[in-house]
């Protein structure tokens, strides 16, 4: 299955070279959870906060359990700051 993953912010260091517009398009094999893509480009837990699915957030709990379908797309982003 193939799924587009985005990181942004500073997560984006994460993201190989060839990775545009902050996206990767990642061929995964059946059953990976978002925790699993995540723990794949080791993008540190403690920085990850915002993390959506198709346009939907998802907890801590649906990061592990929901697993993910061909032509989904997860975007994630750091605790942002600002003042």
């Amino acid at each position: 299955m193939q799924i587009t993953f985005k990181l942004y912010a500073g997560l984006a260091q994460y993201l190989p070279s060839e990775a545009r517009d902050n996206a990767i398009e990642v061929e995964l094999p059946d059953g990976q959870s978002i925790s699993m893509v995540i723990q794949r480009y080791n993008v540190p837990l403690e920085q990850v906060h915002l993390v959506l699915l198709n346009g939907v957030y998802q907890d801590a709990e649906a990061r592990v359990e929901r697993v993910l379908q061909d032509g989904d797309t997860v975007a994630i982003w750091p605790a942002v700051a600002g003042g």
